[in-house]
């Protein structure tokens, strides 16, 4: 049998990471299925040393484009491919062979706002709609995104498969407590802090967790600092206003994008994990603070409490004092940070990359068969 995934986003955020982990997971256990990956002429190099039976095939056409429409079904007719994994919701309906996709959210349908101009979003509709009627499977990353697709799109629940994220296994290795001396030194961590990792677009809450973190200040510790580390800062003003409106500008720091050794460093050295985010298809940054021994505060909405499964403070996430009370129990109450630190620690366990891996390989030969 003859599998290609397309791997053309090798190299982004958030799918980089499933494409890139699902792959190497695949390459311990399968040996025998021949597997093709379609990437980018930069990345055809990551298929050696995957394995005999893995073989990297360039692709060039960009990702949303017109091209892959027409692309990938004749790279797939070319090879002879019996299955075609999309890891993302864009299935090319002139594809012949067999197909899985995974939508891993909604959250074009939810926050079109973020697409790039008008006709985008009704692309992104159309490109779900046609992926979710022409896949023999869907796969998704929680039963929160499992309910929006059933909502959106009406398909059969029996076709829509529940598989899990999970980890980096760099955030579970014992701490480099040198390089976390030298993260706490470079960055003058001489205060205790809360941390928020993630993207900063709108629907990520920032205004309100910065809003609510100057009320934690009031009644909690006067000293306590608010790190946000995520990109784009410069496209959202209003959290620099948001800042200077509740005169926290010696309080808060926005760091921009870290590598994952500095970030894990930022993990285990903070007081408490906030995120207040309105929608997740998954929500990777609070296991990420668990594993590191970090004590979570996370919404009640969508998939976040799935994920937690109990290991952490939930609150509404539109009510700022609830998210304040939420930051102050976790930076002060000595009982709870020690009861979340050991459940944290015990719900990371549940998710695991061979895992994911090894149910996707079951669907790939459920649908070939």
């Amino acid at each position: 049998m003859r599998i290609a995934i397309d791997a053309r986003k090798l190299r982004d955020f958030g799918i980089g990471t499933y494409i890139r982990n699902l792959i190497e997971q695949l390459a311990r256990l399968d040996e025998t299925t021949e597997y093709v990956l379609l990437l980018p002429p930069a990345d055809v190099e990551f298929a050696t040393g995957l394995g005999e039976n893995f073989r990297g095939v360039a692709e060039s056409a960009r990702p949303y484009s017109l091209g892959e429409q027409v692309r990938i079904p004749l790279a797939l007719a070319r090879d002879r491919v019996h299955l075609l994994h999309e890891p993302h919701y864009v299935l090319p309906p002139a594809t012949r062979c067999r197909s899985v996709v995974t939508i891993h959210d909604c959250i074009h349908l939810m926050f079109p706002q973020y697409l790039p101009n008008r006709l985008a979003p009704y692309y992104a509709r159309a490109a779900m709609w046609s992926a979710t009627r022409q896949a023999d499977r869907i796969l998704t990353v929680s039963e929160a995104s499992k309910r929006d697709i059933l909502k959106f799109f009406h398909v059969a629940p029996e076709r829509v498969e529940v598989i899990y994220n999970a980890l980096d296994a760099r955030f579970s290795e014992p701490p480099d407590e040198a390089h976390m001396d030298r993260v706490r030194q470079r960055y003058q961590l001489d205060h205790p802090y809360v941390l928020y990792v993630g993207n900063i677009k709108p629907h990520k809450n920032l205004e309100r967790l910065i809003a609510a973190f100057a009320r934690a200040r009031e009644t909690g510790p006067d000293d306590l600092k608010l790190l946000v580390i995520g990109d784009e800062l410069s496209r959202y003003p209003a959290l620099r206003q948001a800042v200077h409106r509740h005169k926290l500008d010696k309080h808060v720091r926005f760091l921009g994008f870290q590598p994952a050794a500095t970030l894990i460093a930022f993990y285990r050295l903070a007081r408490g994990f906030v995120f207040p985010s309105l929608y997740e298809g998954f929500g990777l940054p609070p296991l990420e603070a668990m594993a590191c021994g970090t004590p979570v505060v996370t919404s009640n909405l969508s998939s976040l409490p799935e994920v937690a499964g109990g290991a952490a403070v939930l609150v509404d996430p539109y009510d700022v004092d609830a998210i304040a009370d939420g930051i102050r129990r976790v930076v002060t109450d000595e009982t709870l940070r020690t009861d979340l630190i050991a459940k944290g620690h015990a719900r990371v366990r549940d998710f695991s990359w061979a895992h994911a891996a090894q149910r996707t390989q079951q669907i790939y030969m459920d649908v070939l068969r």
